[in-house]
């Protein structure tokens, strides 16, 4: 890993240590919870997710599963997240008994098992030492024709992105951050990872050689237009 950024091993810590101020952070960035509803929405799911049984992967302190529970009020949600402190926050906010929790690293995927119609993974894949083997894994937990929503930022391809990027990570979030927590680390390993992930090319492909089909990309409004995205996949229906 570059320098200012973290191995995967140590990121979960980092969340676990900045868990407390984590909701506050991200309720200063416009337009943050609604584009994970966004994202959300692109699944698509039918009839308020009436029947259906969703996995929020990698869920924070819940705000990716609380845009999955505003998608589909009525599916059955199962989240998870590799810091047990980001996860005690996700759990102690008021949620309906459909929604439930679980302490696991994607790389385990211990106490999750499928079918699900439906995965949102936000902010996850750039964090994972092997992204395209972990899609794989949940691409194992879809249901034939089941979707993966990857809410993710990817600034590579764009000069402009990278430029806006870089800029709002030394003006506002880097500081920010540190003035918070005291501690700028998990939020200079933010830019880092952001500005060394891939391309919304290279990510579409990742999907594609994970063996997700109808691999569709889509950017969000506001100052992220171009570095968040939705990349939607469909677990292929089995052949007779």
């Amino acid at each position: 890993m570059a320098k200012d950024g973290l191995p995967r091993g140590a990121v979960p810590s980092a969340f676990d240590t900045e868990a407390r101020w984590y909701d506050r952070l991200v309720g200063a960035n416009p337009g943050y919870h609604h584009h994970l509803r966004l994202s959300a929405g692109r699944l698509a799911l039918p009839a308020g997710g009436a029947g259906l049984r969703l996995l929020d992967a990698g869920c924070g302190t819940g705000a990716s599963t609380a845009a999955l529970l505003s998608a589909a009020p009525r599916a059955e949600i199962t989240a998870f997240d590799a810091s047990g402190e980001m996860l005690a926050r996700a759990r102690a906010k008021d949620w309906p008994p459909h929604v439930t929790f679980v302490h696991t690293p994607v790389e385990e995927l211990a106490g999750i098992s499928g079918p699900y119609d439906g995965i949102l993974a936000a902010y996850l894949l750039r964090n994972l030492t092997d992204p395209t083997g972990q899609l794989r894994r949940l691409r194992g937990l879809l249901r034939p024709g089941g979707r993966i929503a990857i809410h993710e930022y990817s600034v590579r391809d764009s000069r402009r992105a990278r430029w806006v990027w870089n800029a709002v990570c030394a003006g506002v979030i880097i500081p920010l951050g540190k003035a918070t927590t005291g501690d700028a680390t998990l939020y200079r390993h933010l830019r880092r990872s952001v500005l060394e992930f891939d391309g919304i090319g290279a990510l579409a492909r990742r999907l594609t050689d994970a063996g997700f089909t109808d691999v569709r990309t889509a950017s969000m409004p506001g100052w992220q237009r171009g570095i968040v995205h939705t990349v939607l996949g469909t677990h292929p229906l089995e052949h007779p």
